[in-house]
């Protein structure tokens, strides 16, 4: 299989101070396909624990790397997003997660790009910032404190959906069924207007606008064979019932009748001797 064009990302943390947040970004980072993660100065943290955190995520922390300096960490690096929470105050190039996304995989195709994400307290100094060729701003409401691990991963999303090489292929369902045919949506019309007639459903309502409103919902829920055969089906059983009803209550009015019939057709009975 090609390679993916993720394999070019760098992401890159710089001082991060929760050994949580580490294996969070690499859970985010598996789950999303990066593989190539980079720490400037992190906290002290055990990483035969990061997978108790990030299940079957080995193969990820196994590549971590260590860096003094963050100009180490991005020497390679042909393009780098820094992510701020804040705006600042000098006029970076600034972009929302989706544009930083495109932006990035544009660059991709010549050399490695990173992301560059900031400590927990207080994000990217000015002087990593300086790394950046733009900056990035996820938008959120007046409360704009993401968690560390929760700005990575909504940014690799966005890098994930963009690249579309590594979305993993759902299976087809296990019994799918053909488009229907317009033969078949006809019939399903025809049963469902019967159906609807038996229980006295147009007595106040035009049946040819219910109708037309009926085949304008089945139209845009795109059923396929299956599914339209299964809403007939409904119908049907719709009038069925009606028809089973109605039988069994003719039988019992002719049960009635017989009953009646049967009793008046009896002798009288002797009357009862006088007293004395």
């Amino acid at each position: 299989m090609a390679e993916s064009i993720l394999s070019r990302v760098r992401v890159v943390l710089y001082e991060p101070q929760l050994p949580v947040n580490i294996a969070a970004t690499v859970r985010a980072m598996k789950n999303m396909g990066l593989t190539s993660l980079r720490l400037v100065r992190p906290c002290a943290y055990e990483p035969n624990m990061i997978e108790v955190v990030a299940h079957d995520t080995r193969d990820v922390a196994e590549r971590i790397e260590h860096f003094d300096t963050l100009d180490e960490a991005l020497a390679d690096c042909v393009r780098v997003a820094g992510f701020a929470g804040k705006p600042r105050a000098a006029k970076w190039k600034r972009l929302d997660a989706k544009e930083a996304a495109a932006h990035l995989l544009g660059y991709a195709a010549e050399g490695p790009v990173a992301l560059l994400f900031g400590r927990e307290d207080n994000g990217l100094p000015n002087e990593a910032l300086d790394r950046a060729h733009v900056t990035v701003t996820i938008p959120t409401t007046e409360h704009s404190s993401l968690n560390l691990a929760q700005a990575v991963l909504v940014a690799l999303y966005e890098l994930h959906t963009q690249a579309g090489d590594a979305t993993r292929r759902l299976p087809r369902p296990r019994k799918a069924a053909p488009p229907a045919t317009a033969e078949a949506f006809e019939r399903t019309f025809a049963d469902a207007e019967r159906a609807l007639s038996a229980i006295d459903f147009f007595k106040t309502r035009n049946p040819a606008l219910v109708m037309r409103s009926v085949r304008s919902l089945v139209y845009r829920a795109e059923p396929d064979a299956r599914e339209l055969d299964l809403a007939r089906c409904m119908a049907l059983e719709v009038l069925r019932t009606i028809d089973r009803v109605r039988r069994q209550e003719r039988t019992a009015a002719a049960r009635d009748a017989r009953l009646v019939a049967e009793r008046d057709a009896a002798p009288a009975g002797e009357p009862e001797a006088s007293r004395p």
